[in-house]
């Protein structure tokens, strides 16, 4: 799925959460967002899902403004940009399978890989405990897997990196990587030098900065952010 901000920005309250931005990713492509804490990269993921509104520019998804109210959507489009919806009374290989039926898995196919998935993320021997369960990192990683086990044209990731070490940020690369060689695009927000070196494709590095700024875009020569007096972005 092909992702074009232009001009996209988001003002609440007369606080910029998010200064204008002019980017696209190509289908098939990745984007990895970098930016301390408030230079809104939550809030862009947050755009492109349709979970907010631009107060000022233009998102859209192939073409149309996203529209997760609308099932065709949602079910081309998974992430982390919300926290995990978990049922305390479901295990966790059970909302891992559970999530795969959703999206017309058989039964049996999603048992398979929902414990498949589990393996590749180191939490197979999880498989049977209840949320309340699970450590931080480990629920994180149950977020992951019940993201990674859907199938998806687009995956938005809120700092996927969170309270993993070295080696389950390499795995959940490798998962991603492998997404988008299949086709999927993924936009990544993340604080993580190892996990934008994995992933590879352009990086939009945010600043907080007034809406009056001009765009934030991606410089064409390095597939690096810079800003742009017209709001164009190209892609090395």
């Amino acid at each position: 799925m092909r992702v074009e901000l232009r001009s996209a920005g988001v003002e609440l309250d007369g606080t910029t959460l998010l200064a204008p931005v002019s980017t696209s990713v190509p289908a098939g492509g990745t984007l990895v967002l970098r930016g301390a804490n408030g230079s809104g990269k939550s809030t862009l993921l947050r755009l492109v899902s349709g979970l907010r509104l631009p107060t000022s520019g233009e998102v859209t998804v192939d073409g149309a403004a996203p529209a997760p109210r609308r099932r065709a959507f949602r079910r081309l489009v998974t992430g982390t940009v919300e926290p995990p919806l978990l049922a305390r009374d479901l295990t966790l290989g059970e909302h891992v399978a559970l999530v795969a039926t959703t999206w017309g898995a058989p039964v049996r196919d999603a048992r398979a890989a929902a414990g498949a998935l589990l393996e590749r993320l180191g939490i197979a021997d999880l498989a049977h405990r209840f949320p309340h369960e699970l450590s931080s990192g480990q629920t994180q990683l149950a977020s992951l897997a019940t993201v990674l086990v859907r199938p998806a044209s687009l995956l938005l990731l809120d700092e996927p990196e969170q309270r993993l070490d070295a080696d389950r940020t390499a795995v959940v690369a490798e998962l991603l990587a492998e997404r988008r060689e299949a086709g999927a695009t993924v936009l990544v927000a993340t604080h993580s030098t190892p996990l934008e070196d994995a992933l590879g494709g352009d990086v939009l590095r945010l600043a907080a900065r007034s809406a009056d700024t001009p765009d934030q875009g991606l410089d064409p020569e390095r597939g690096v952010d810079d800003l742009t007096p017209d709001g164009g972005a190209a892609h090395a």
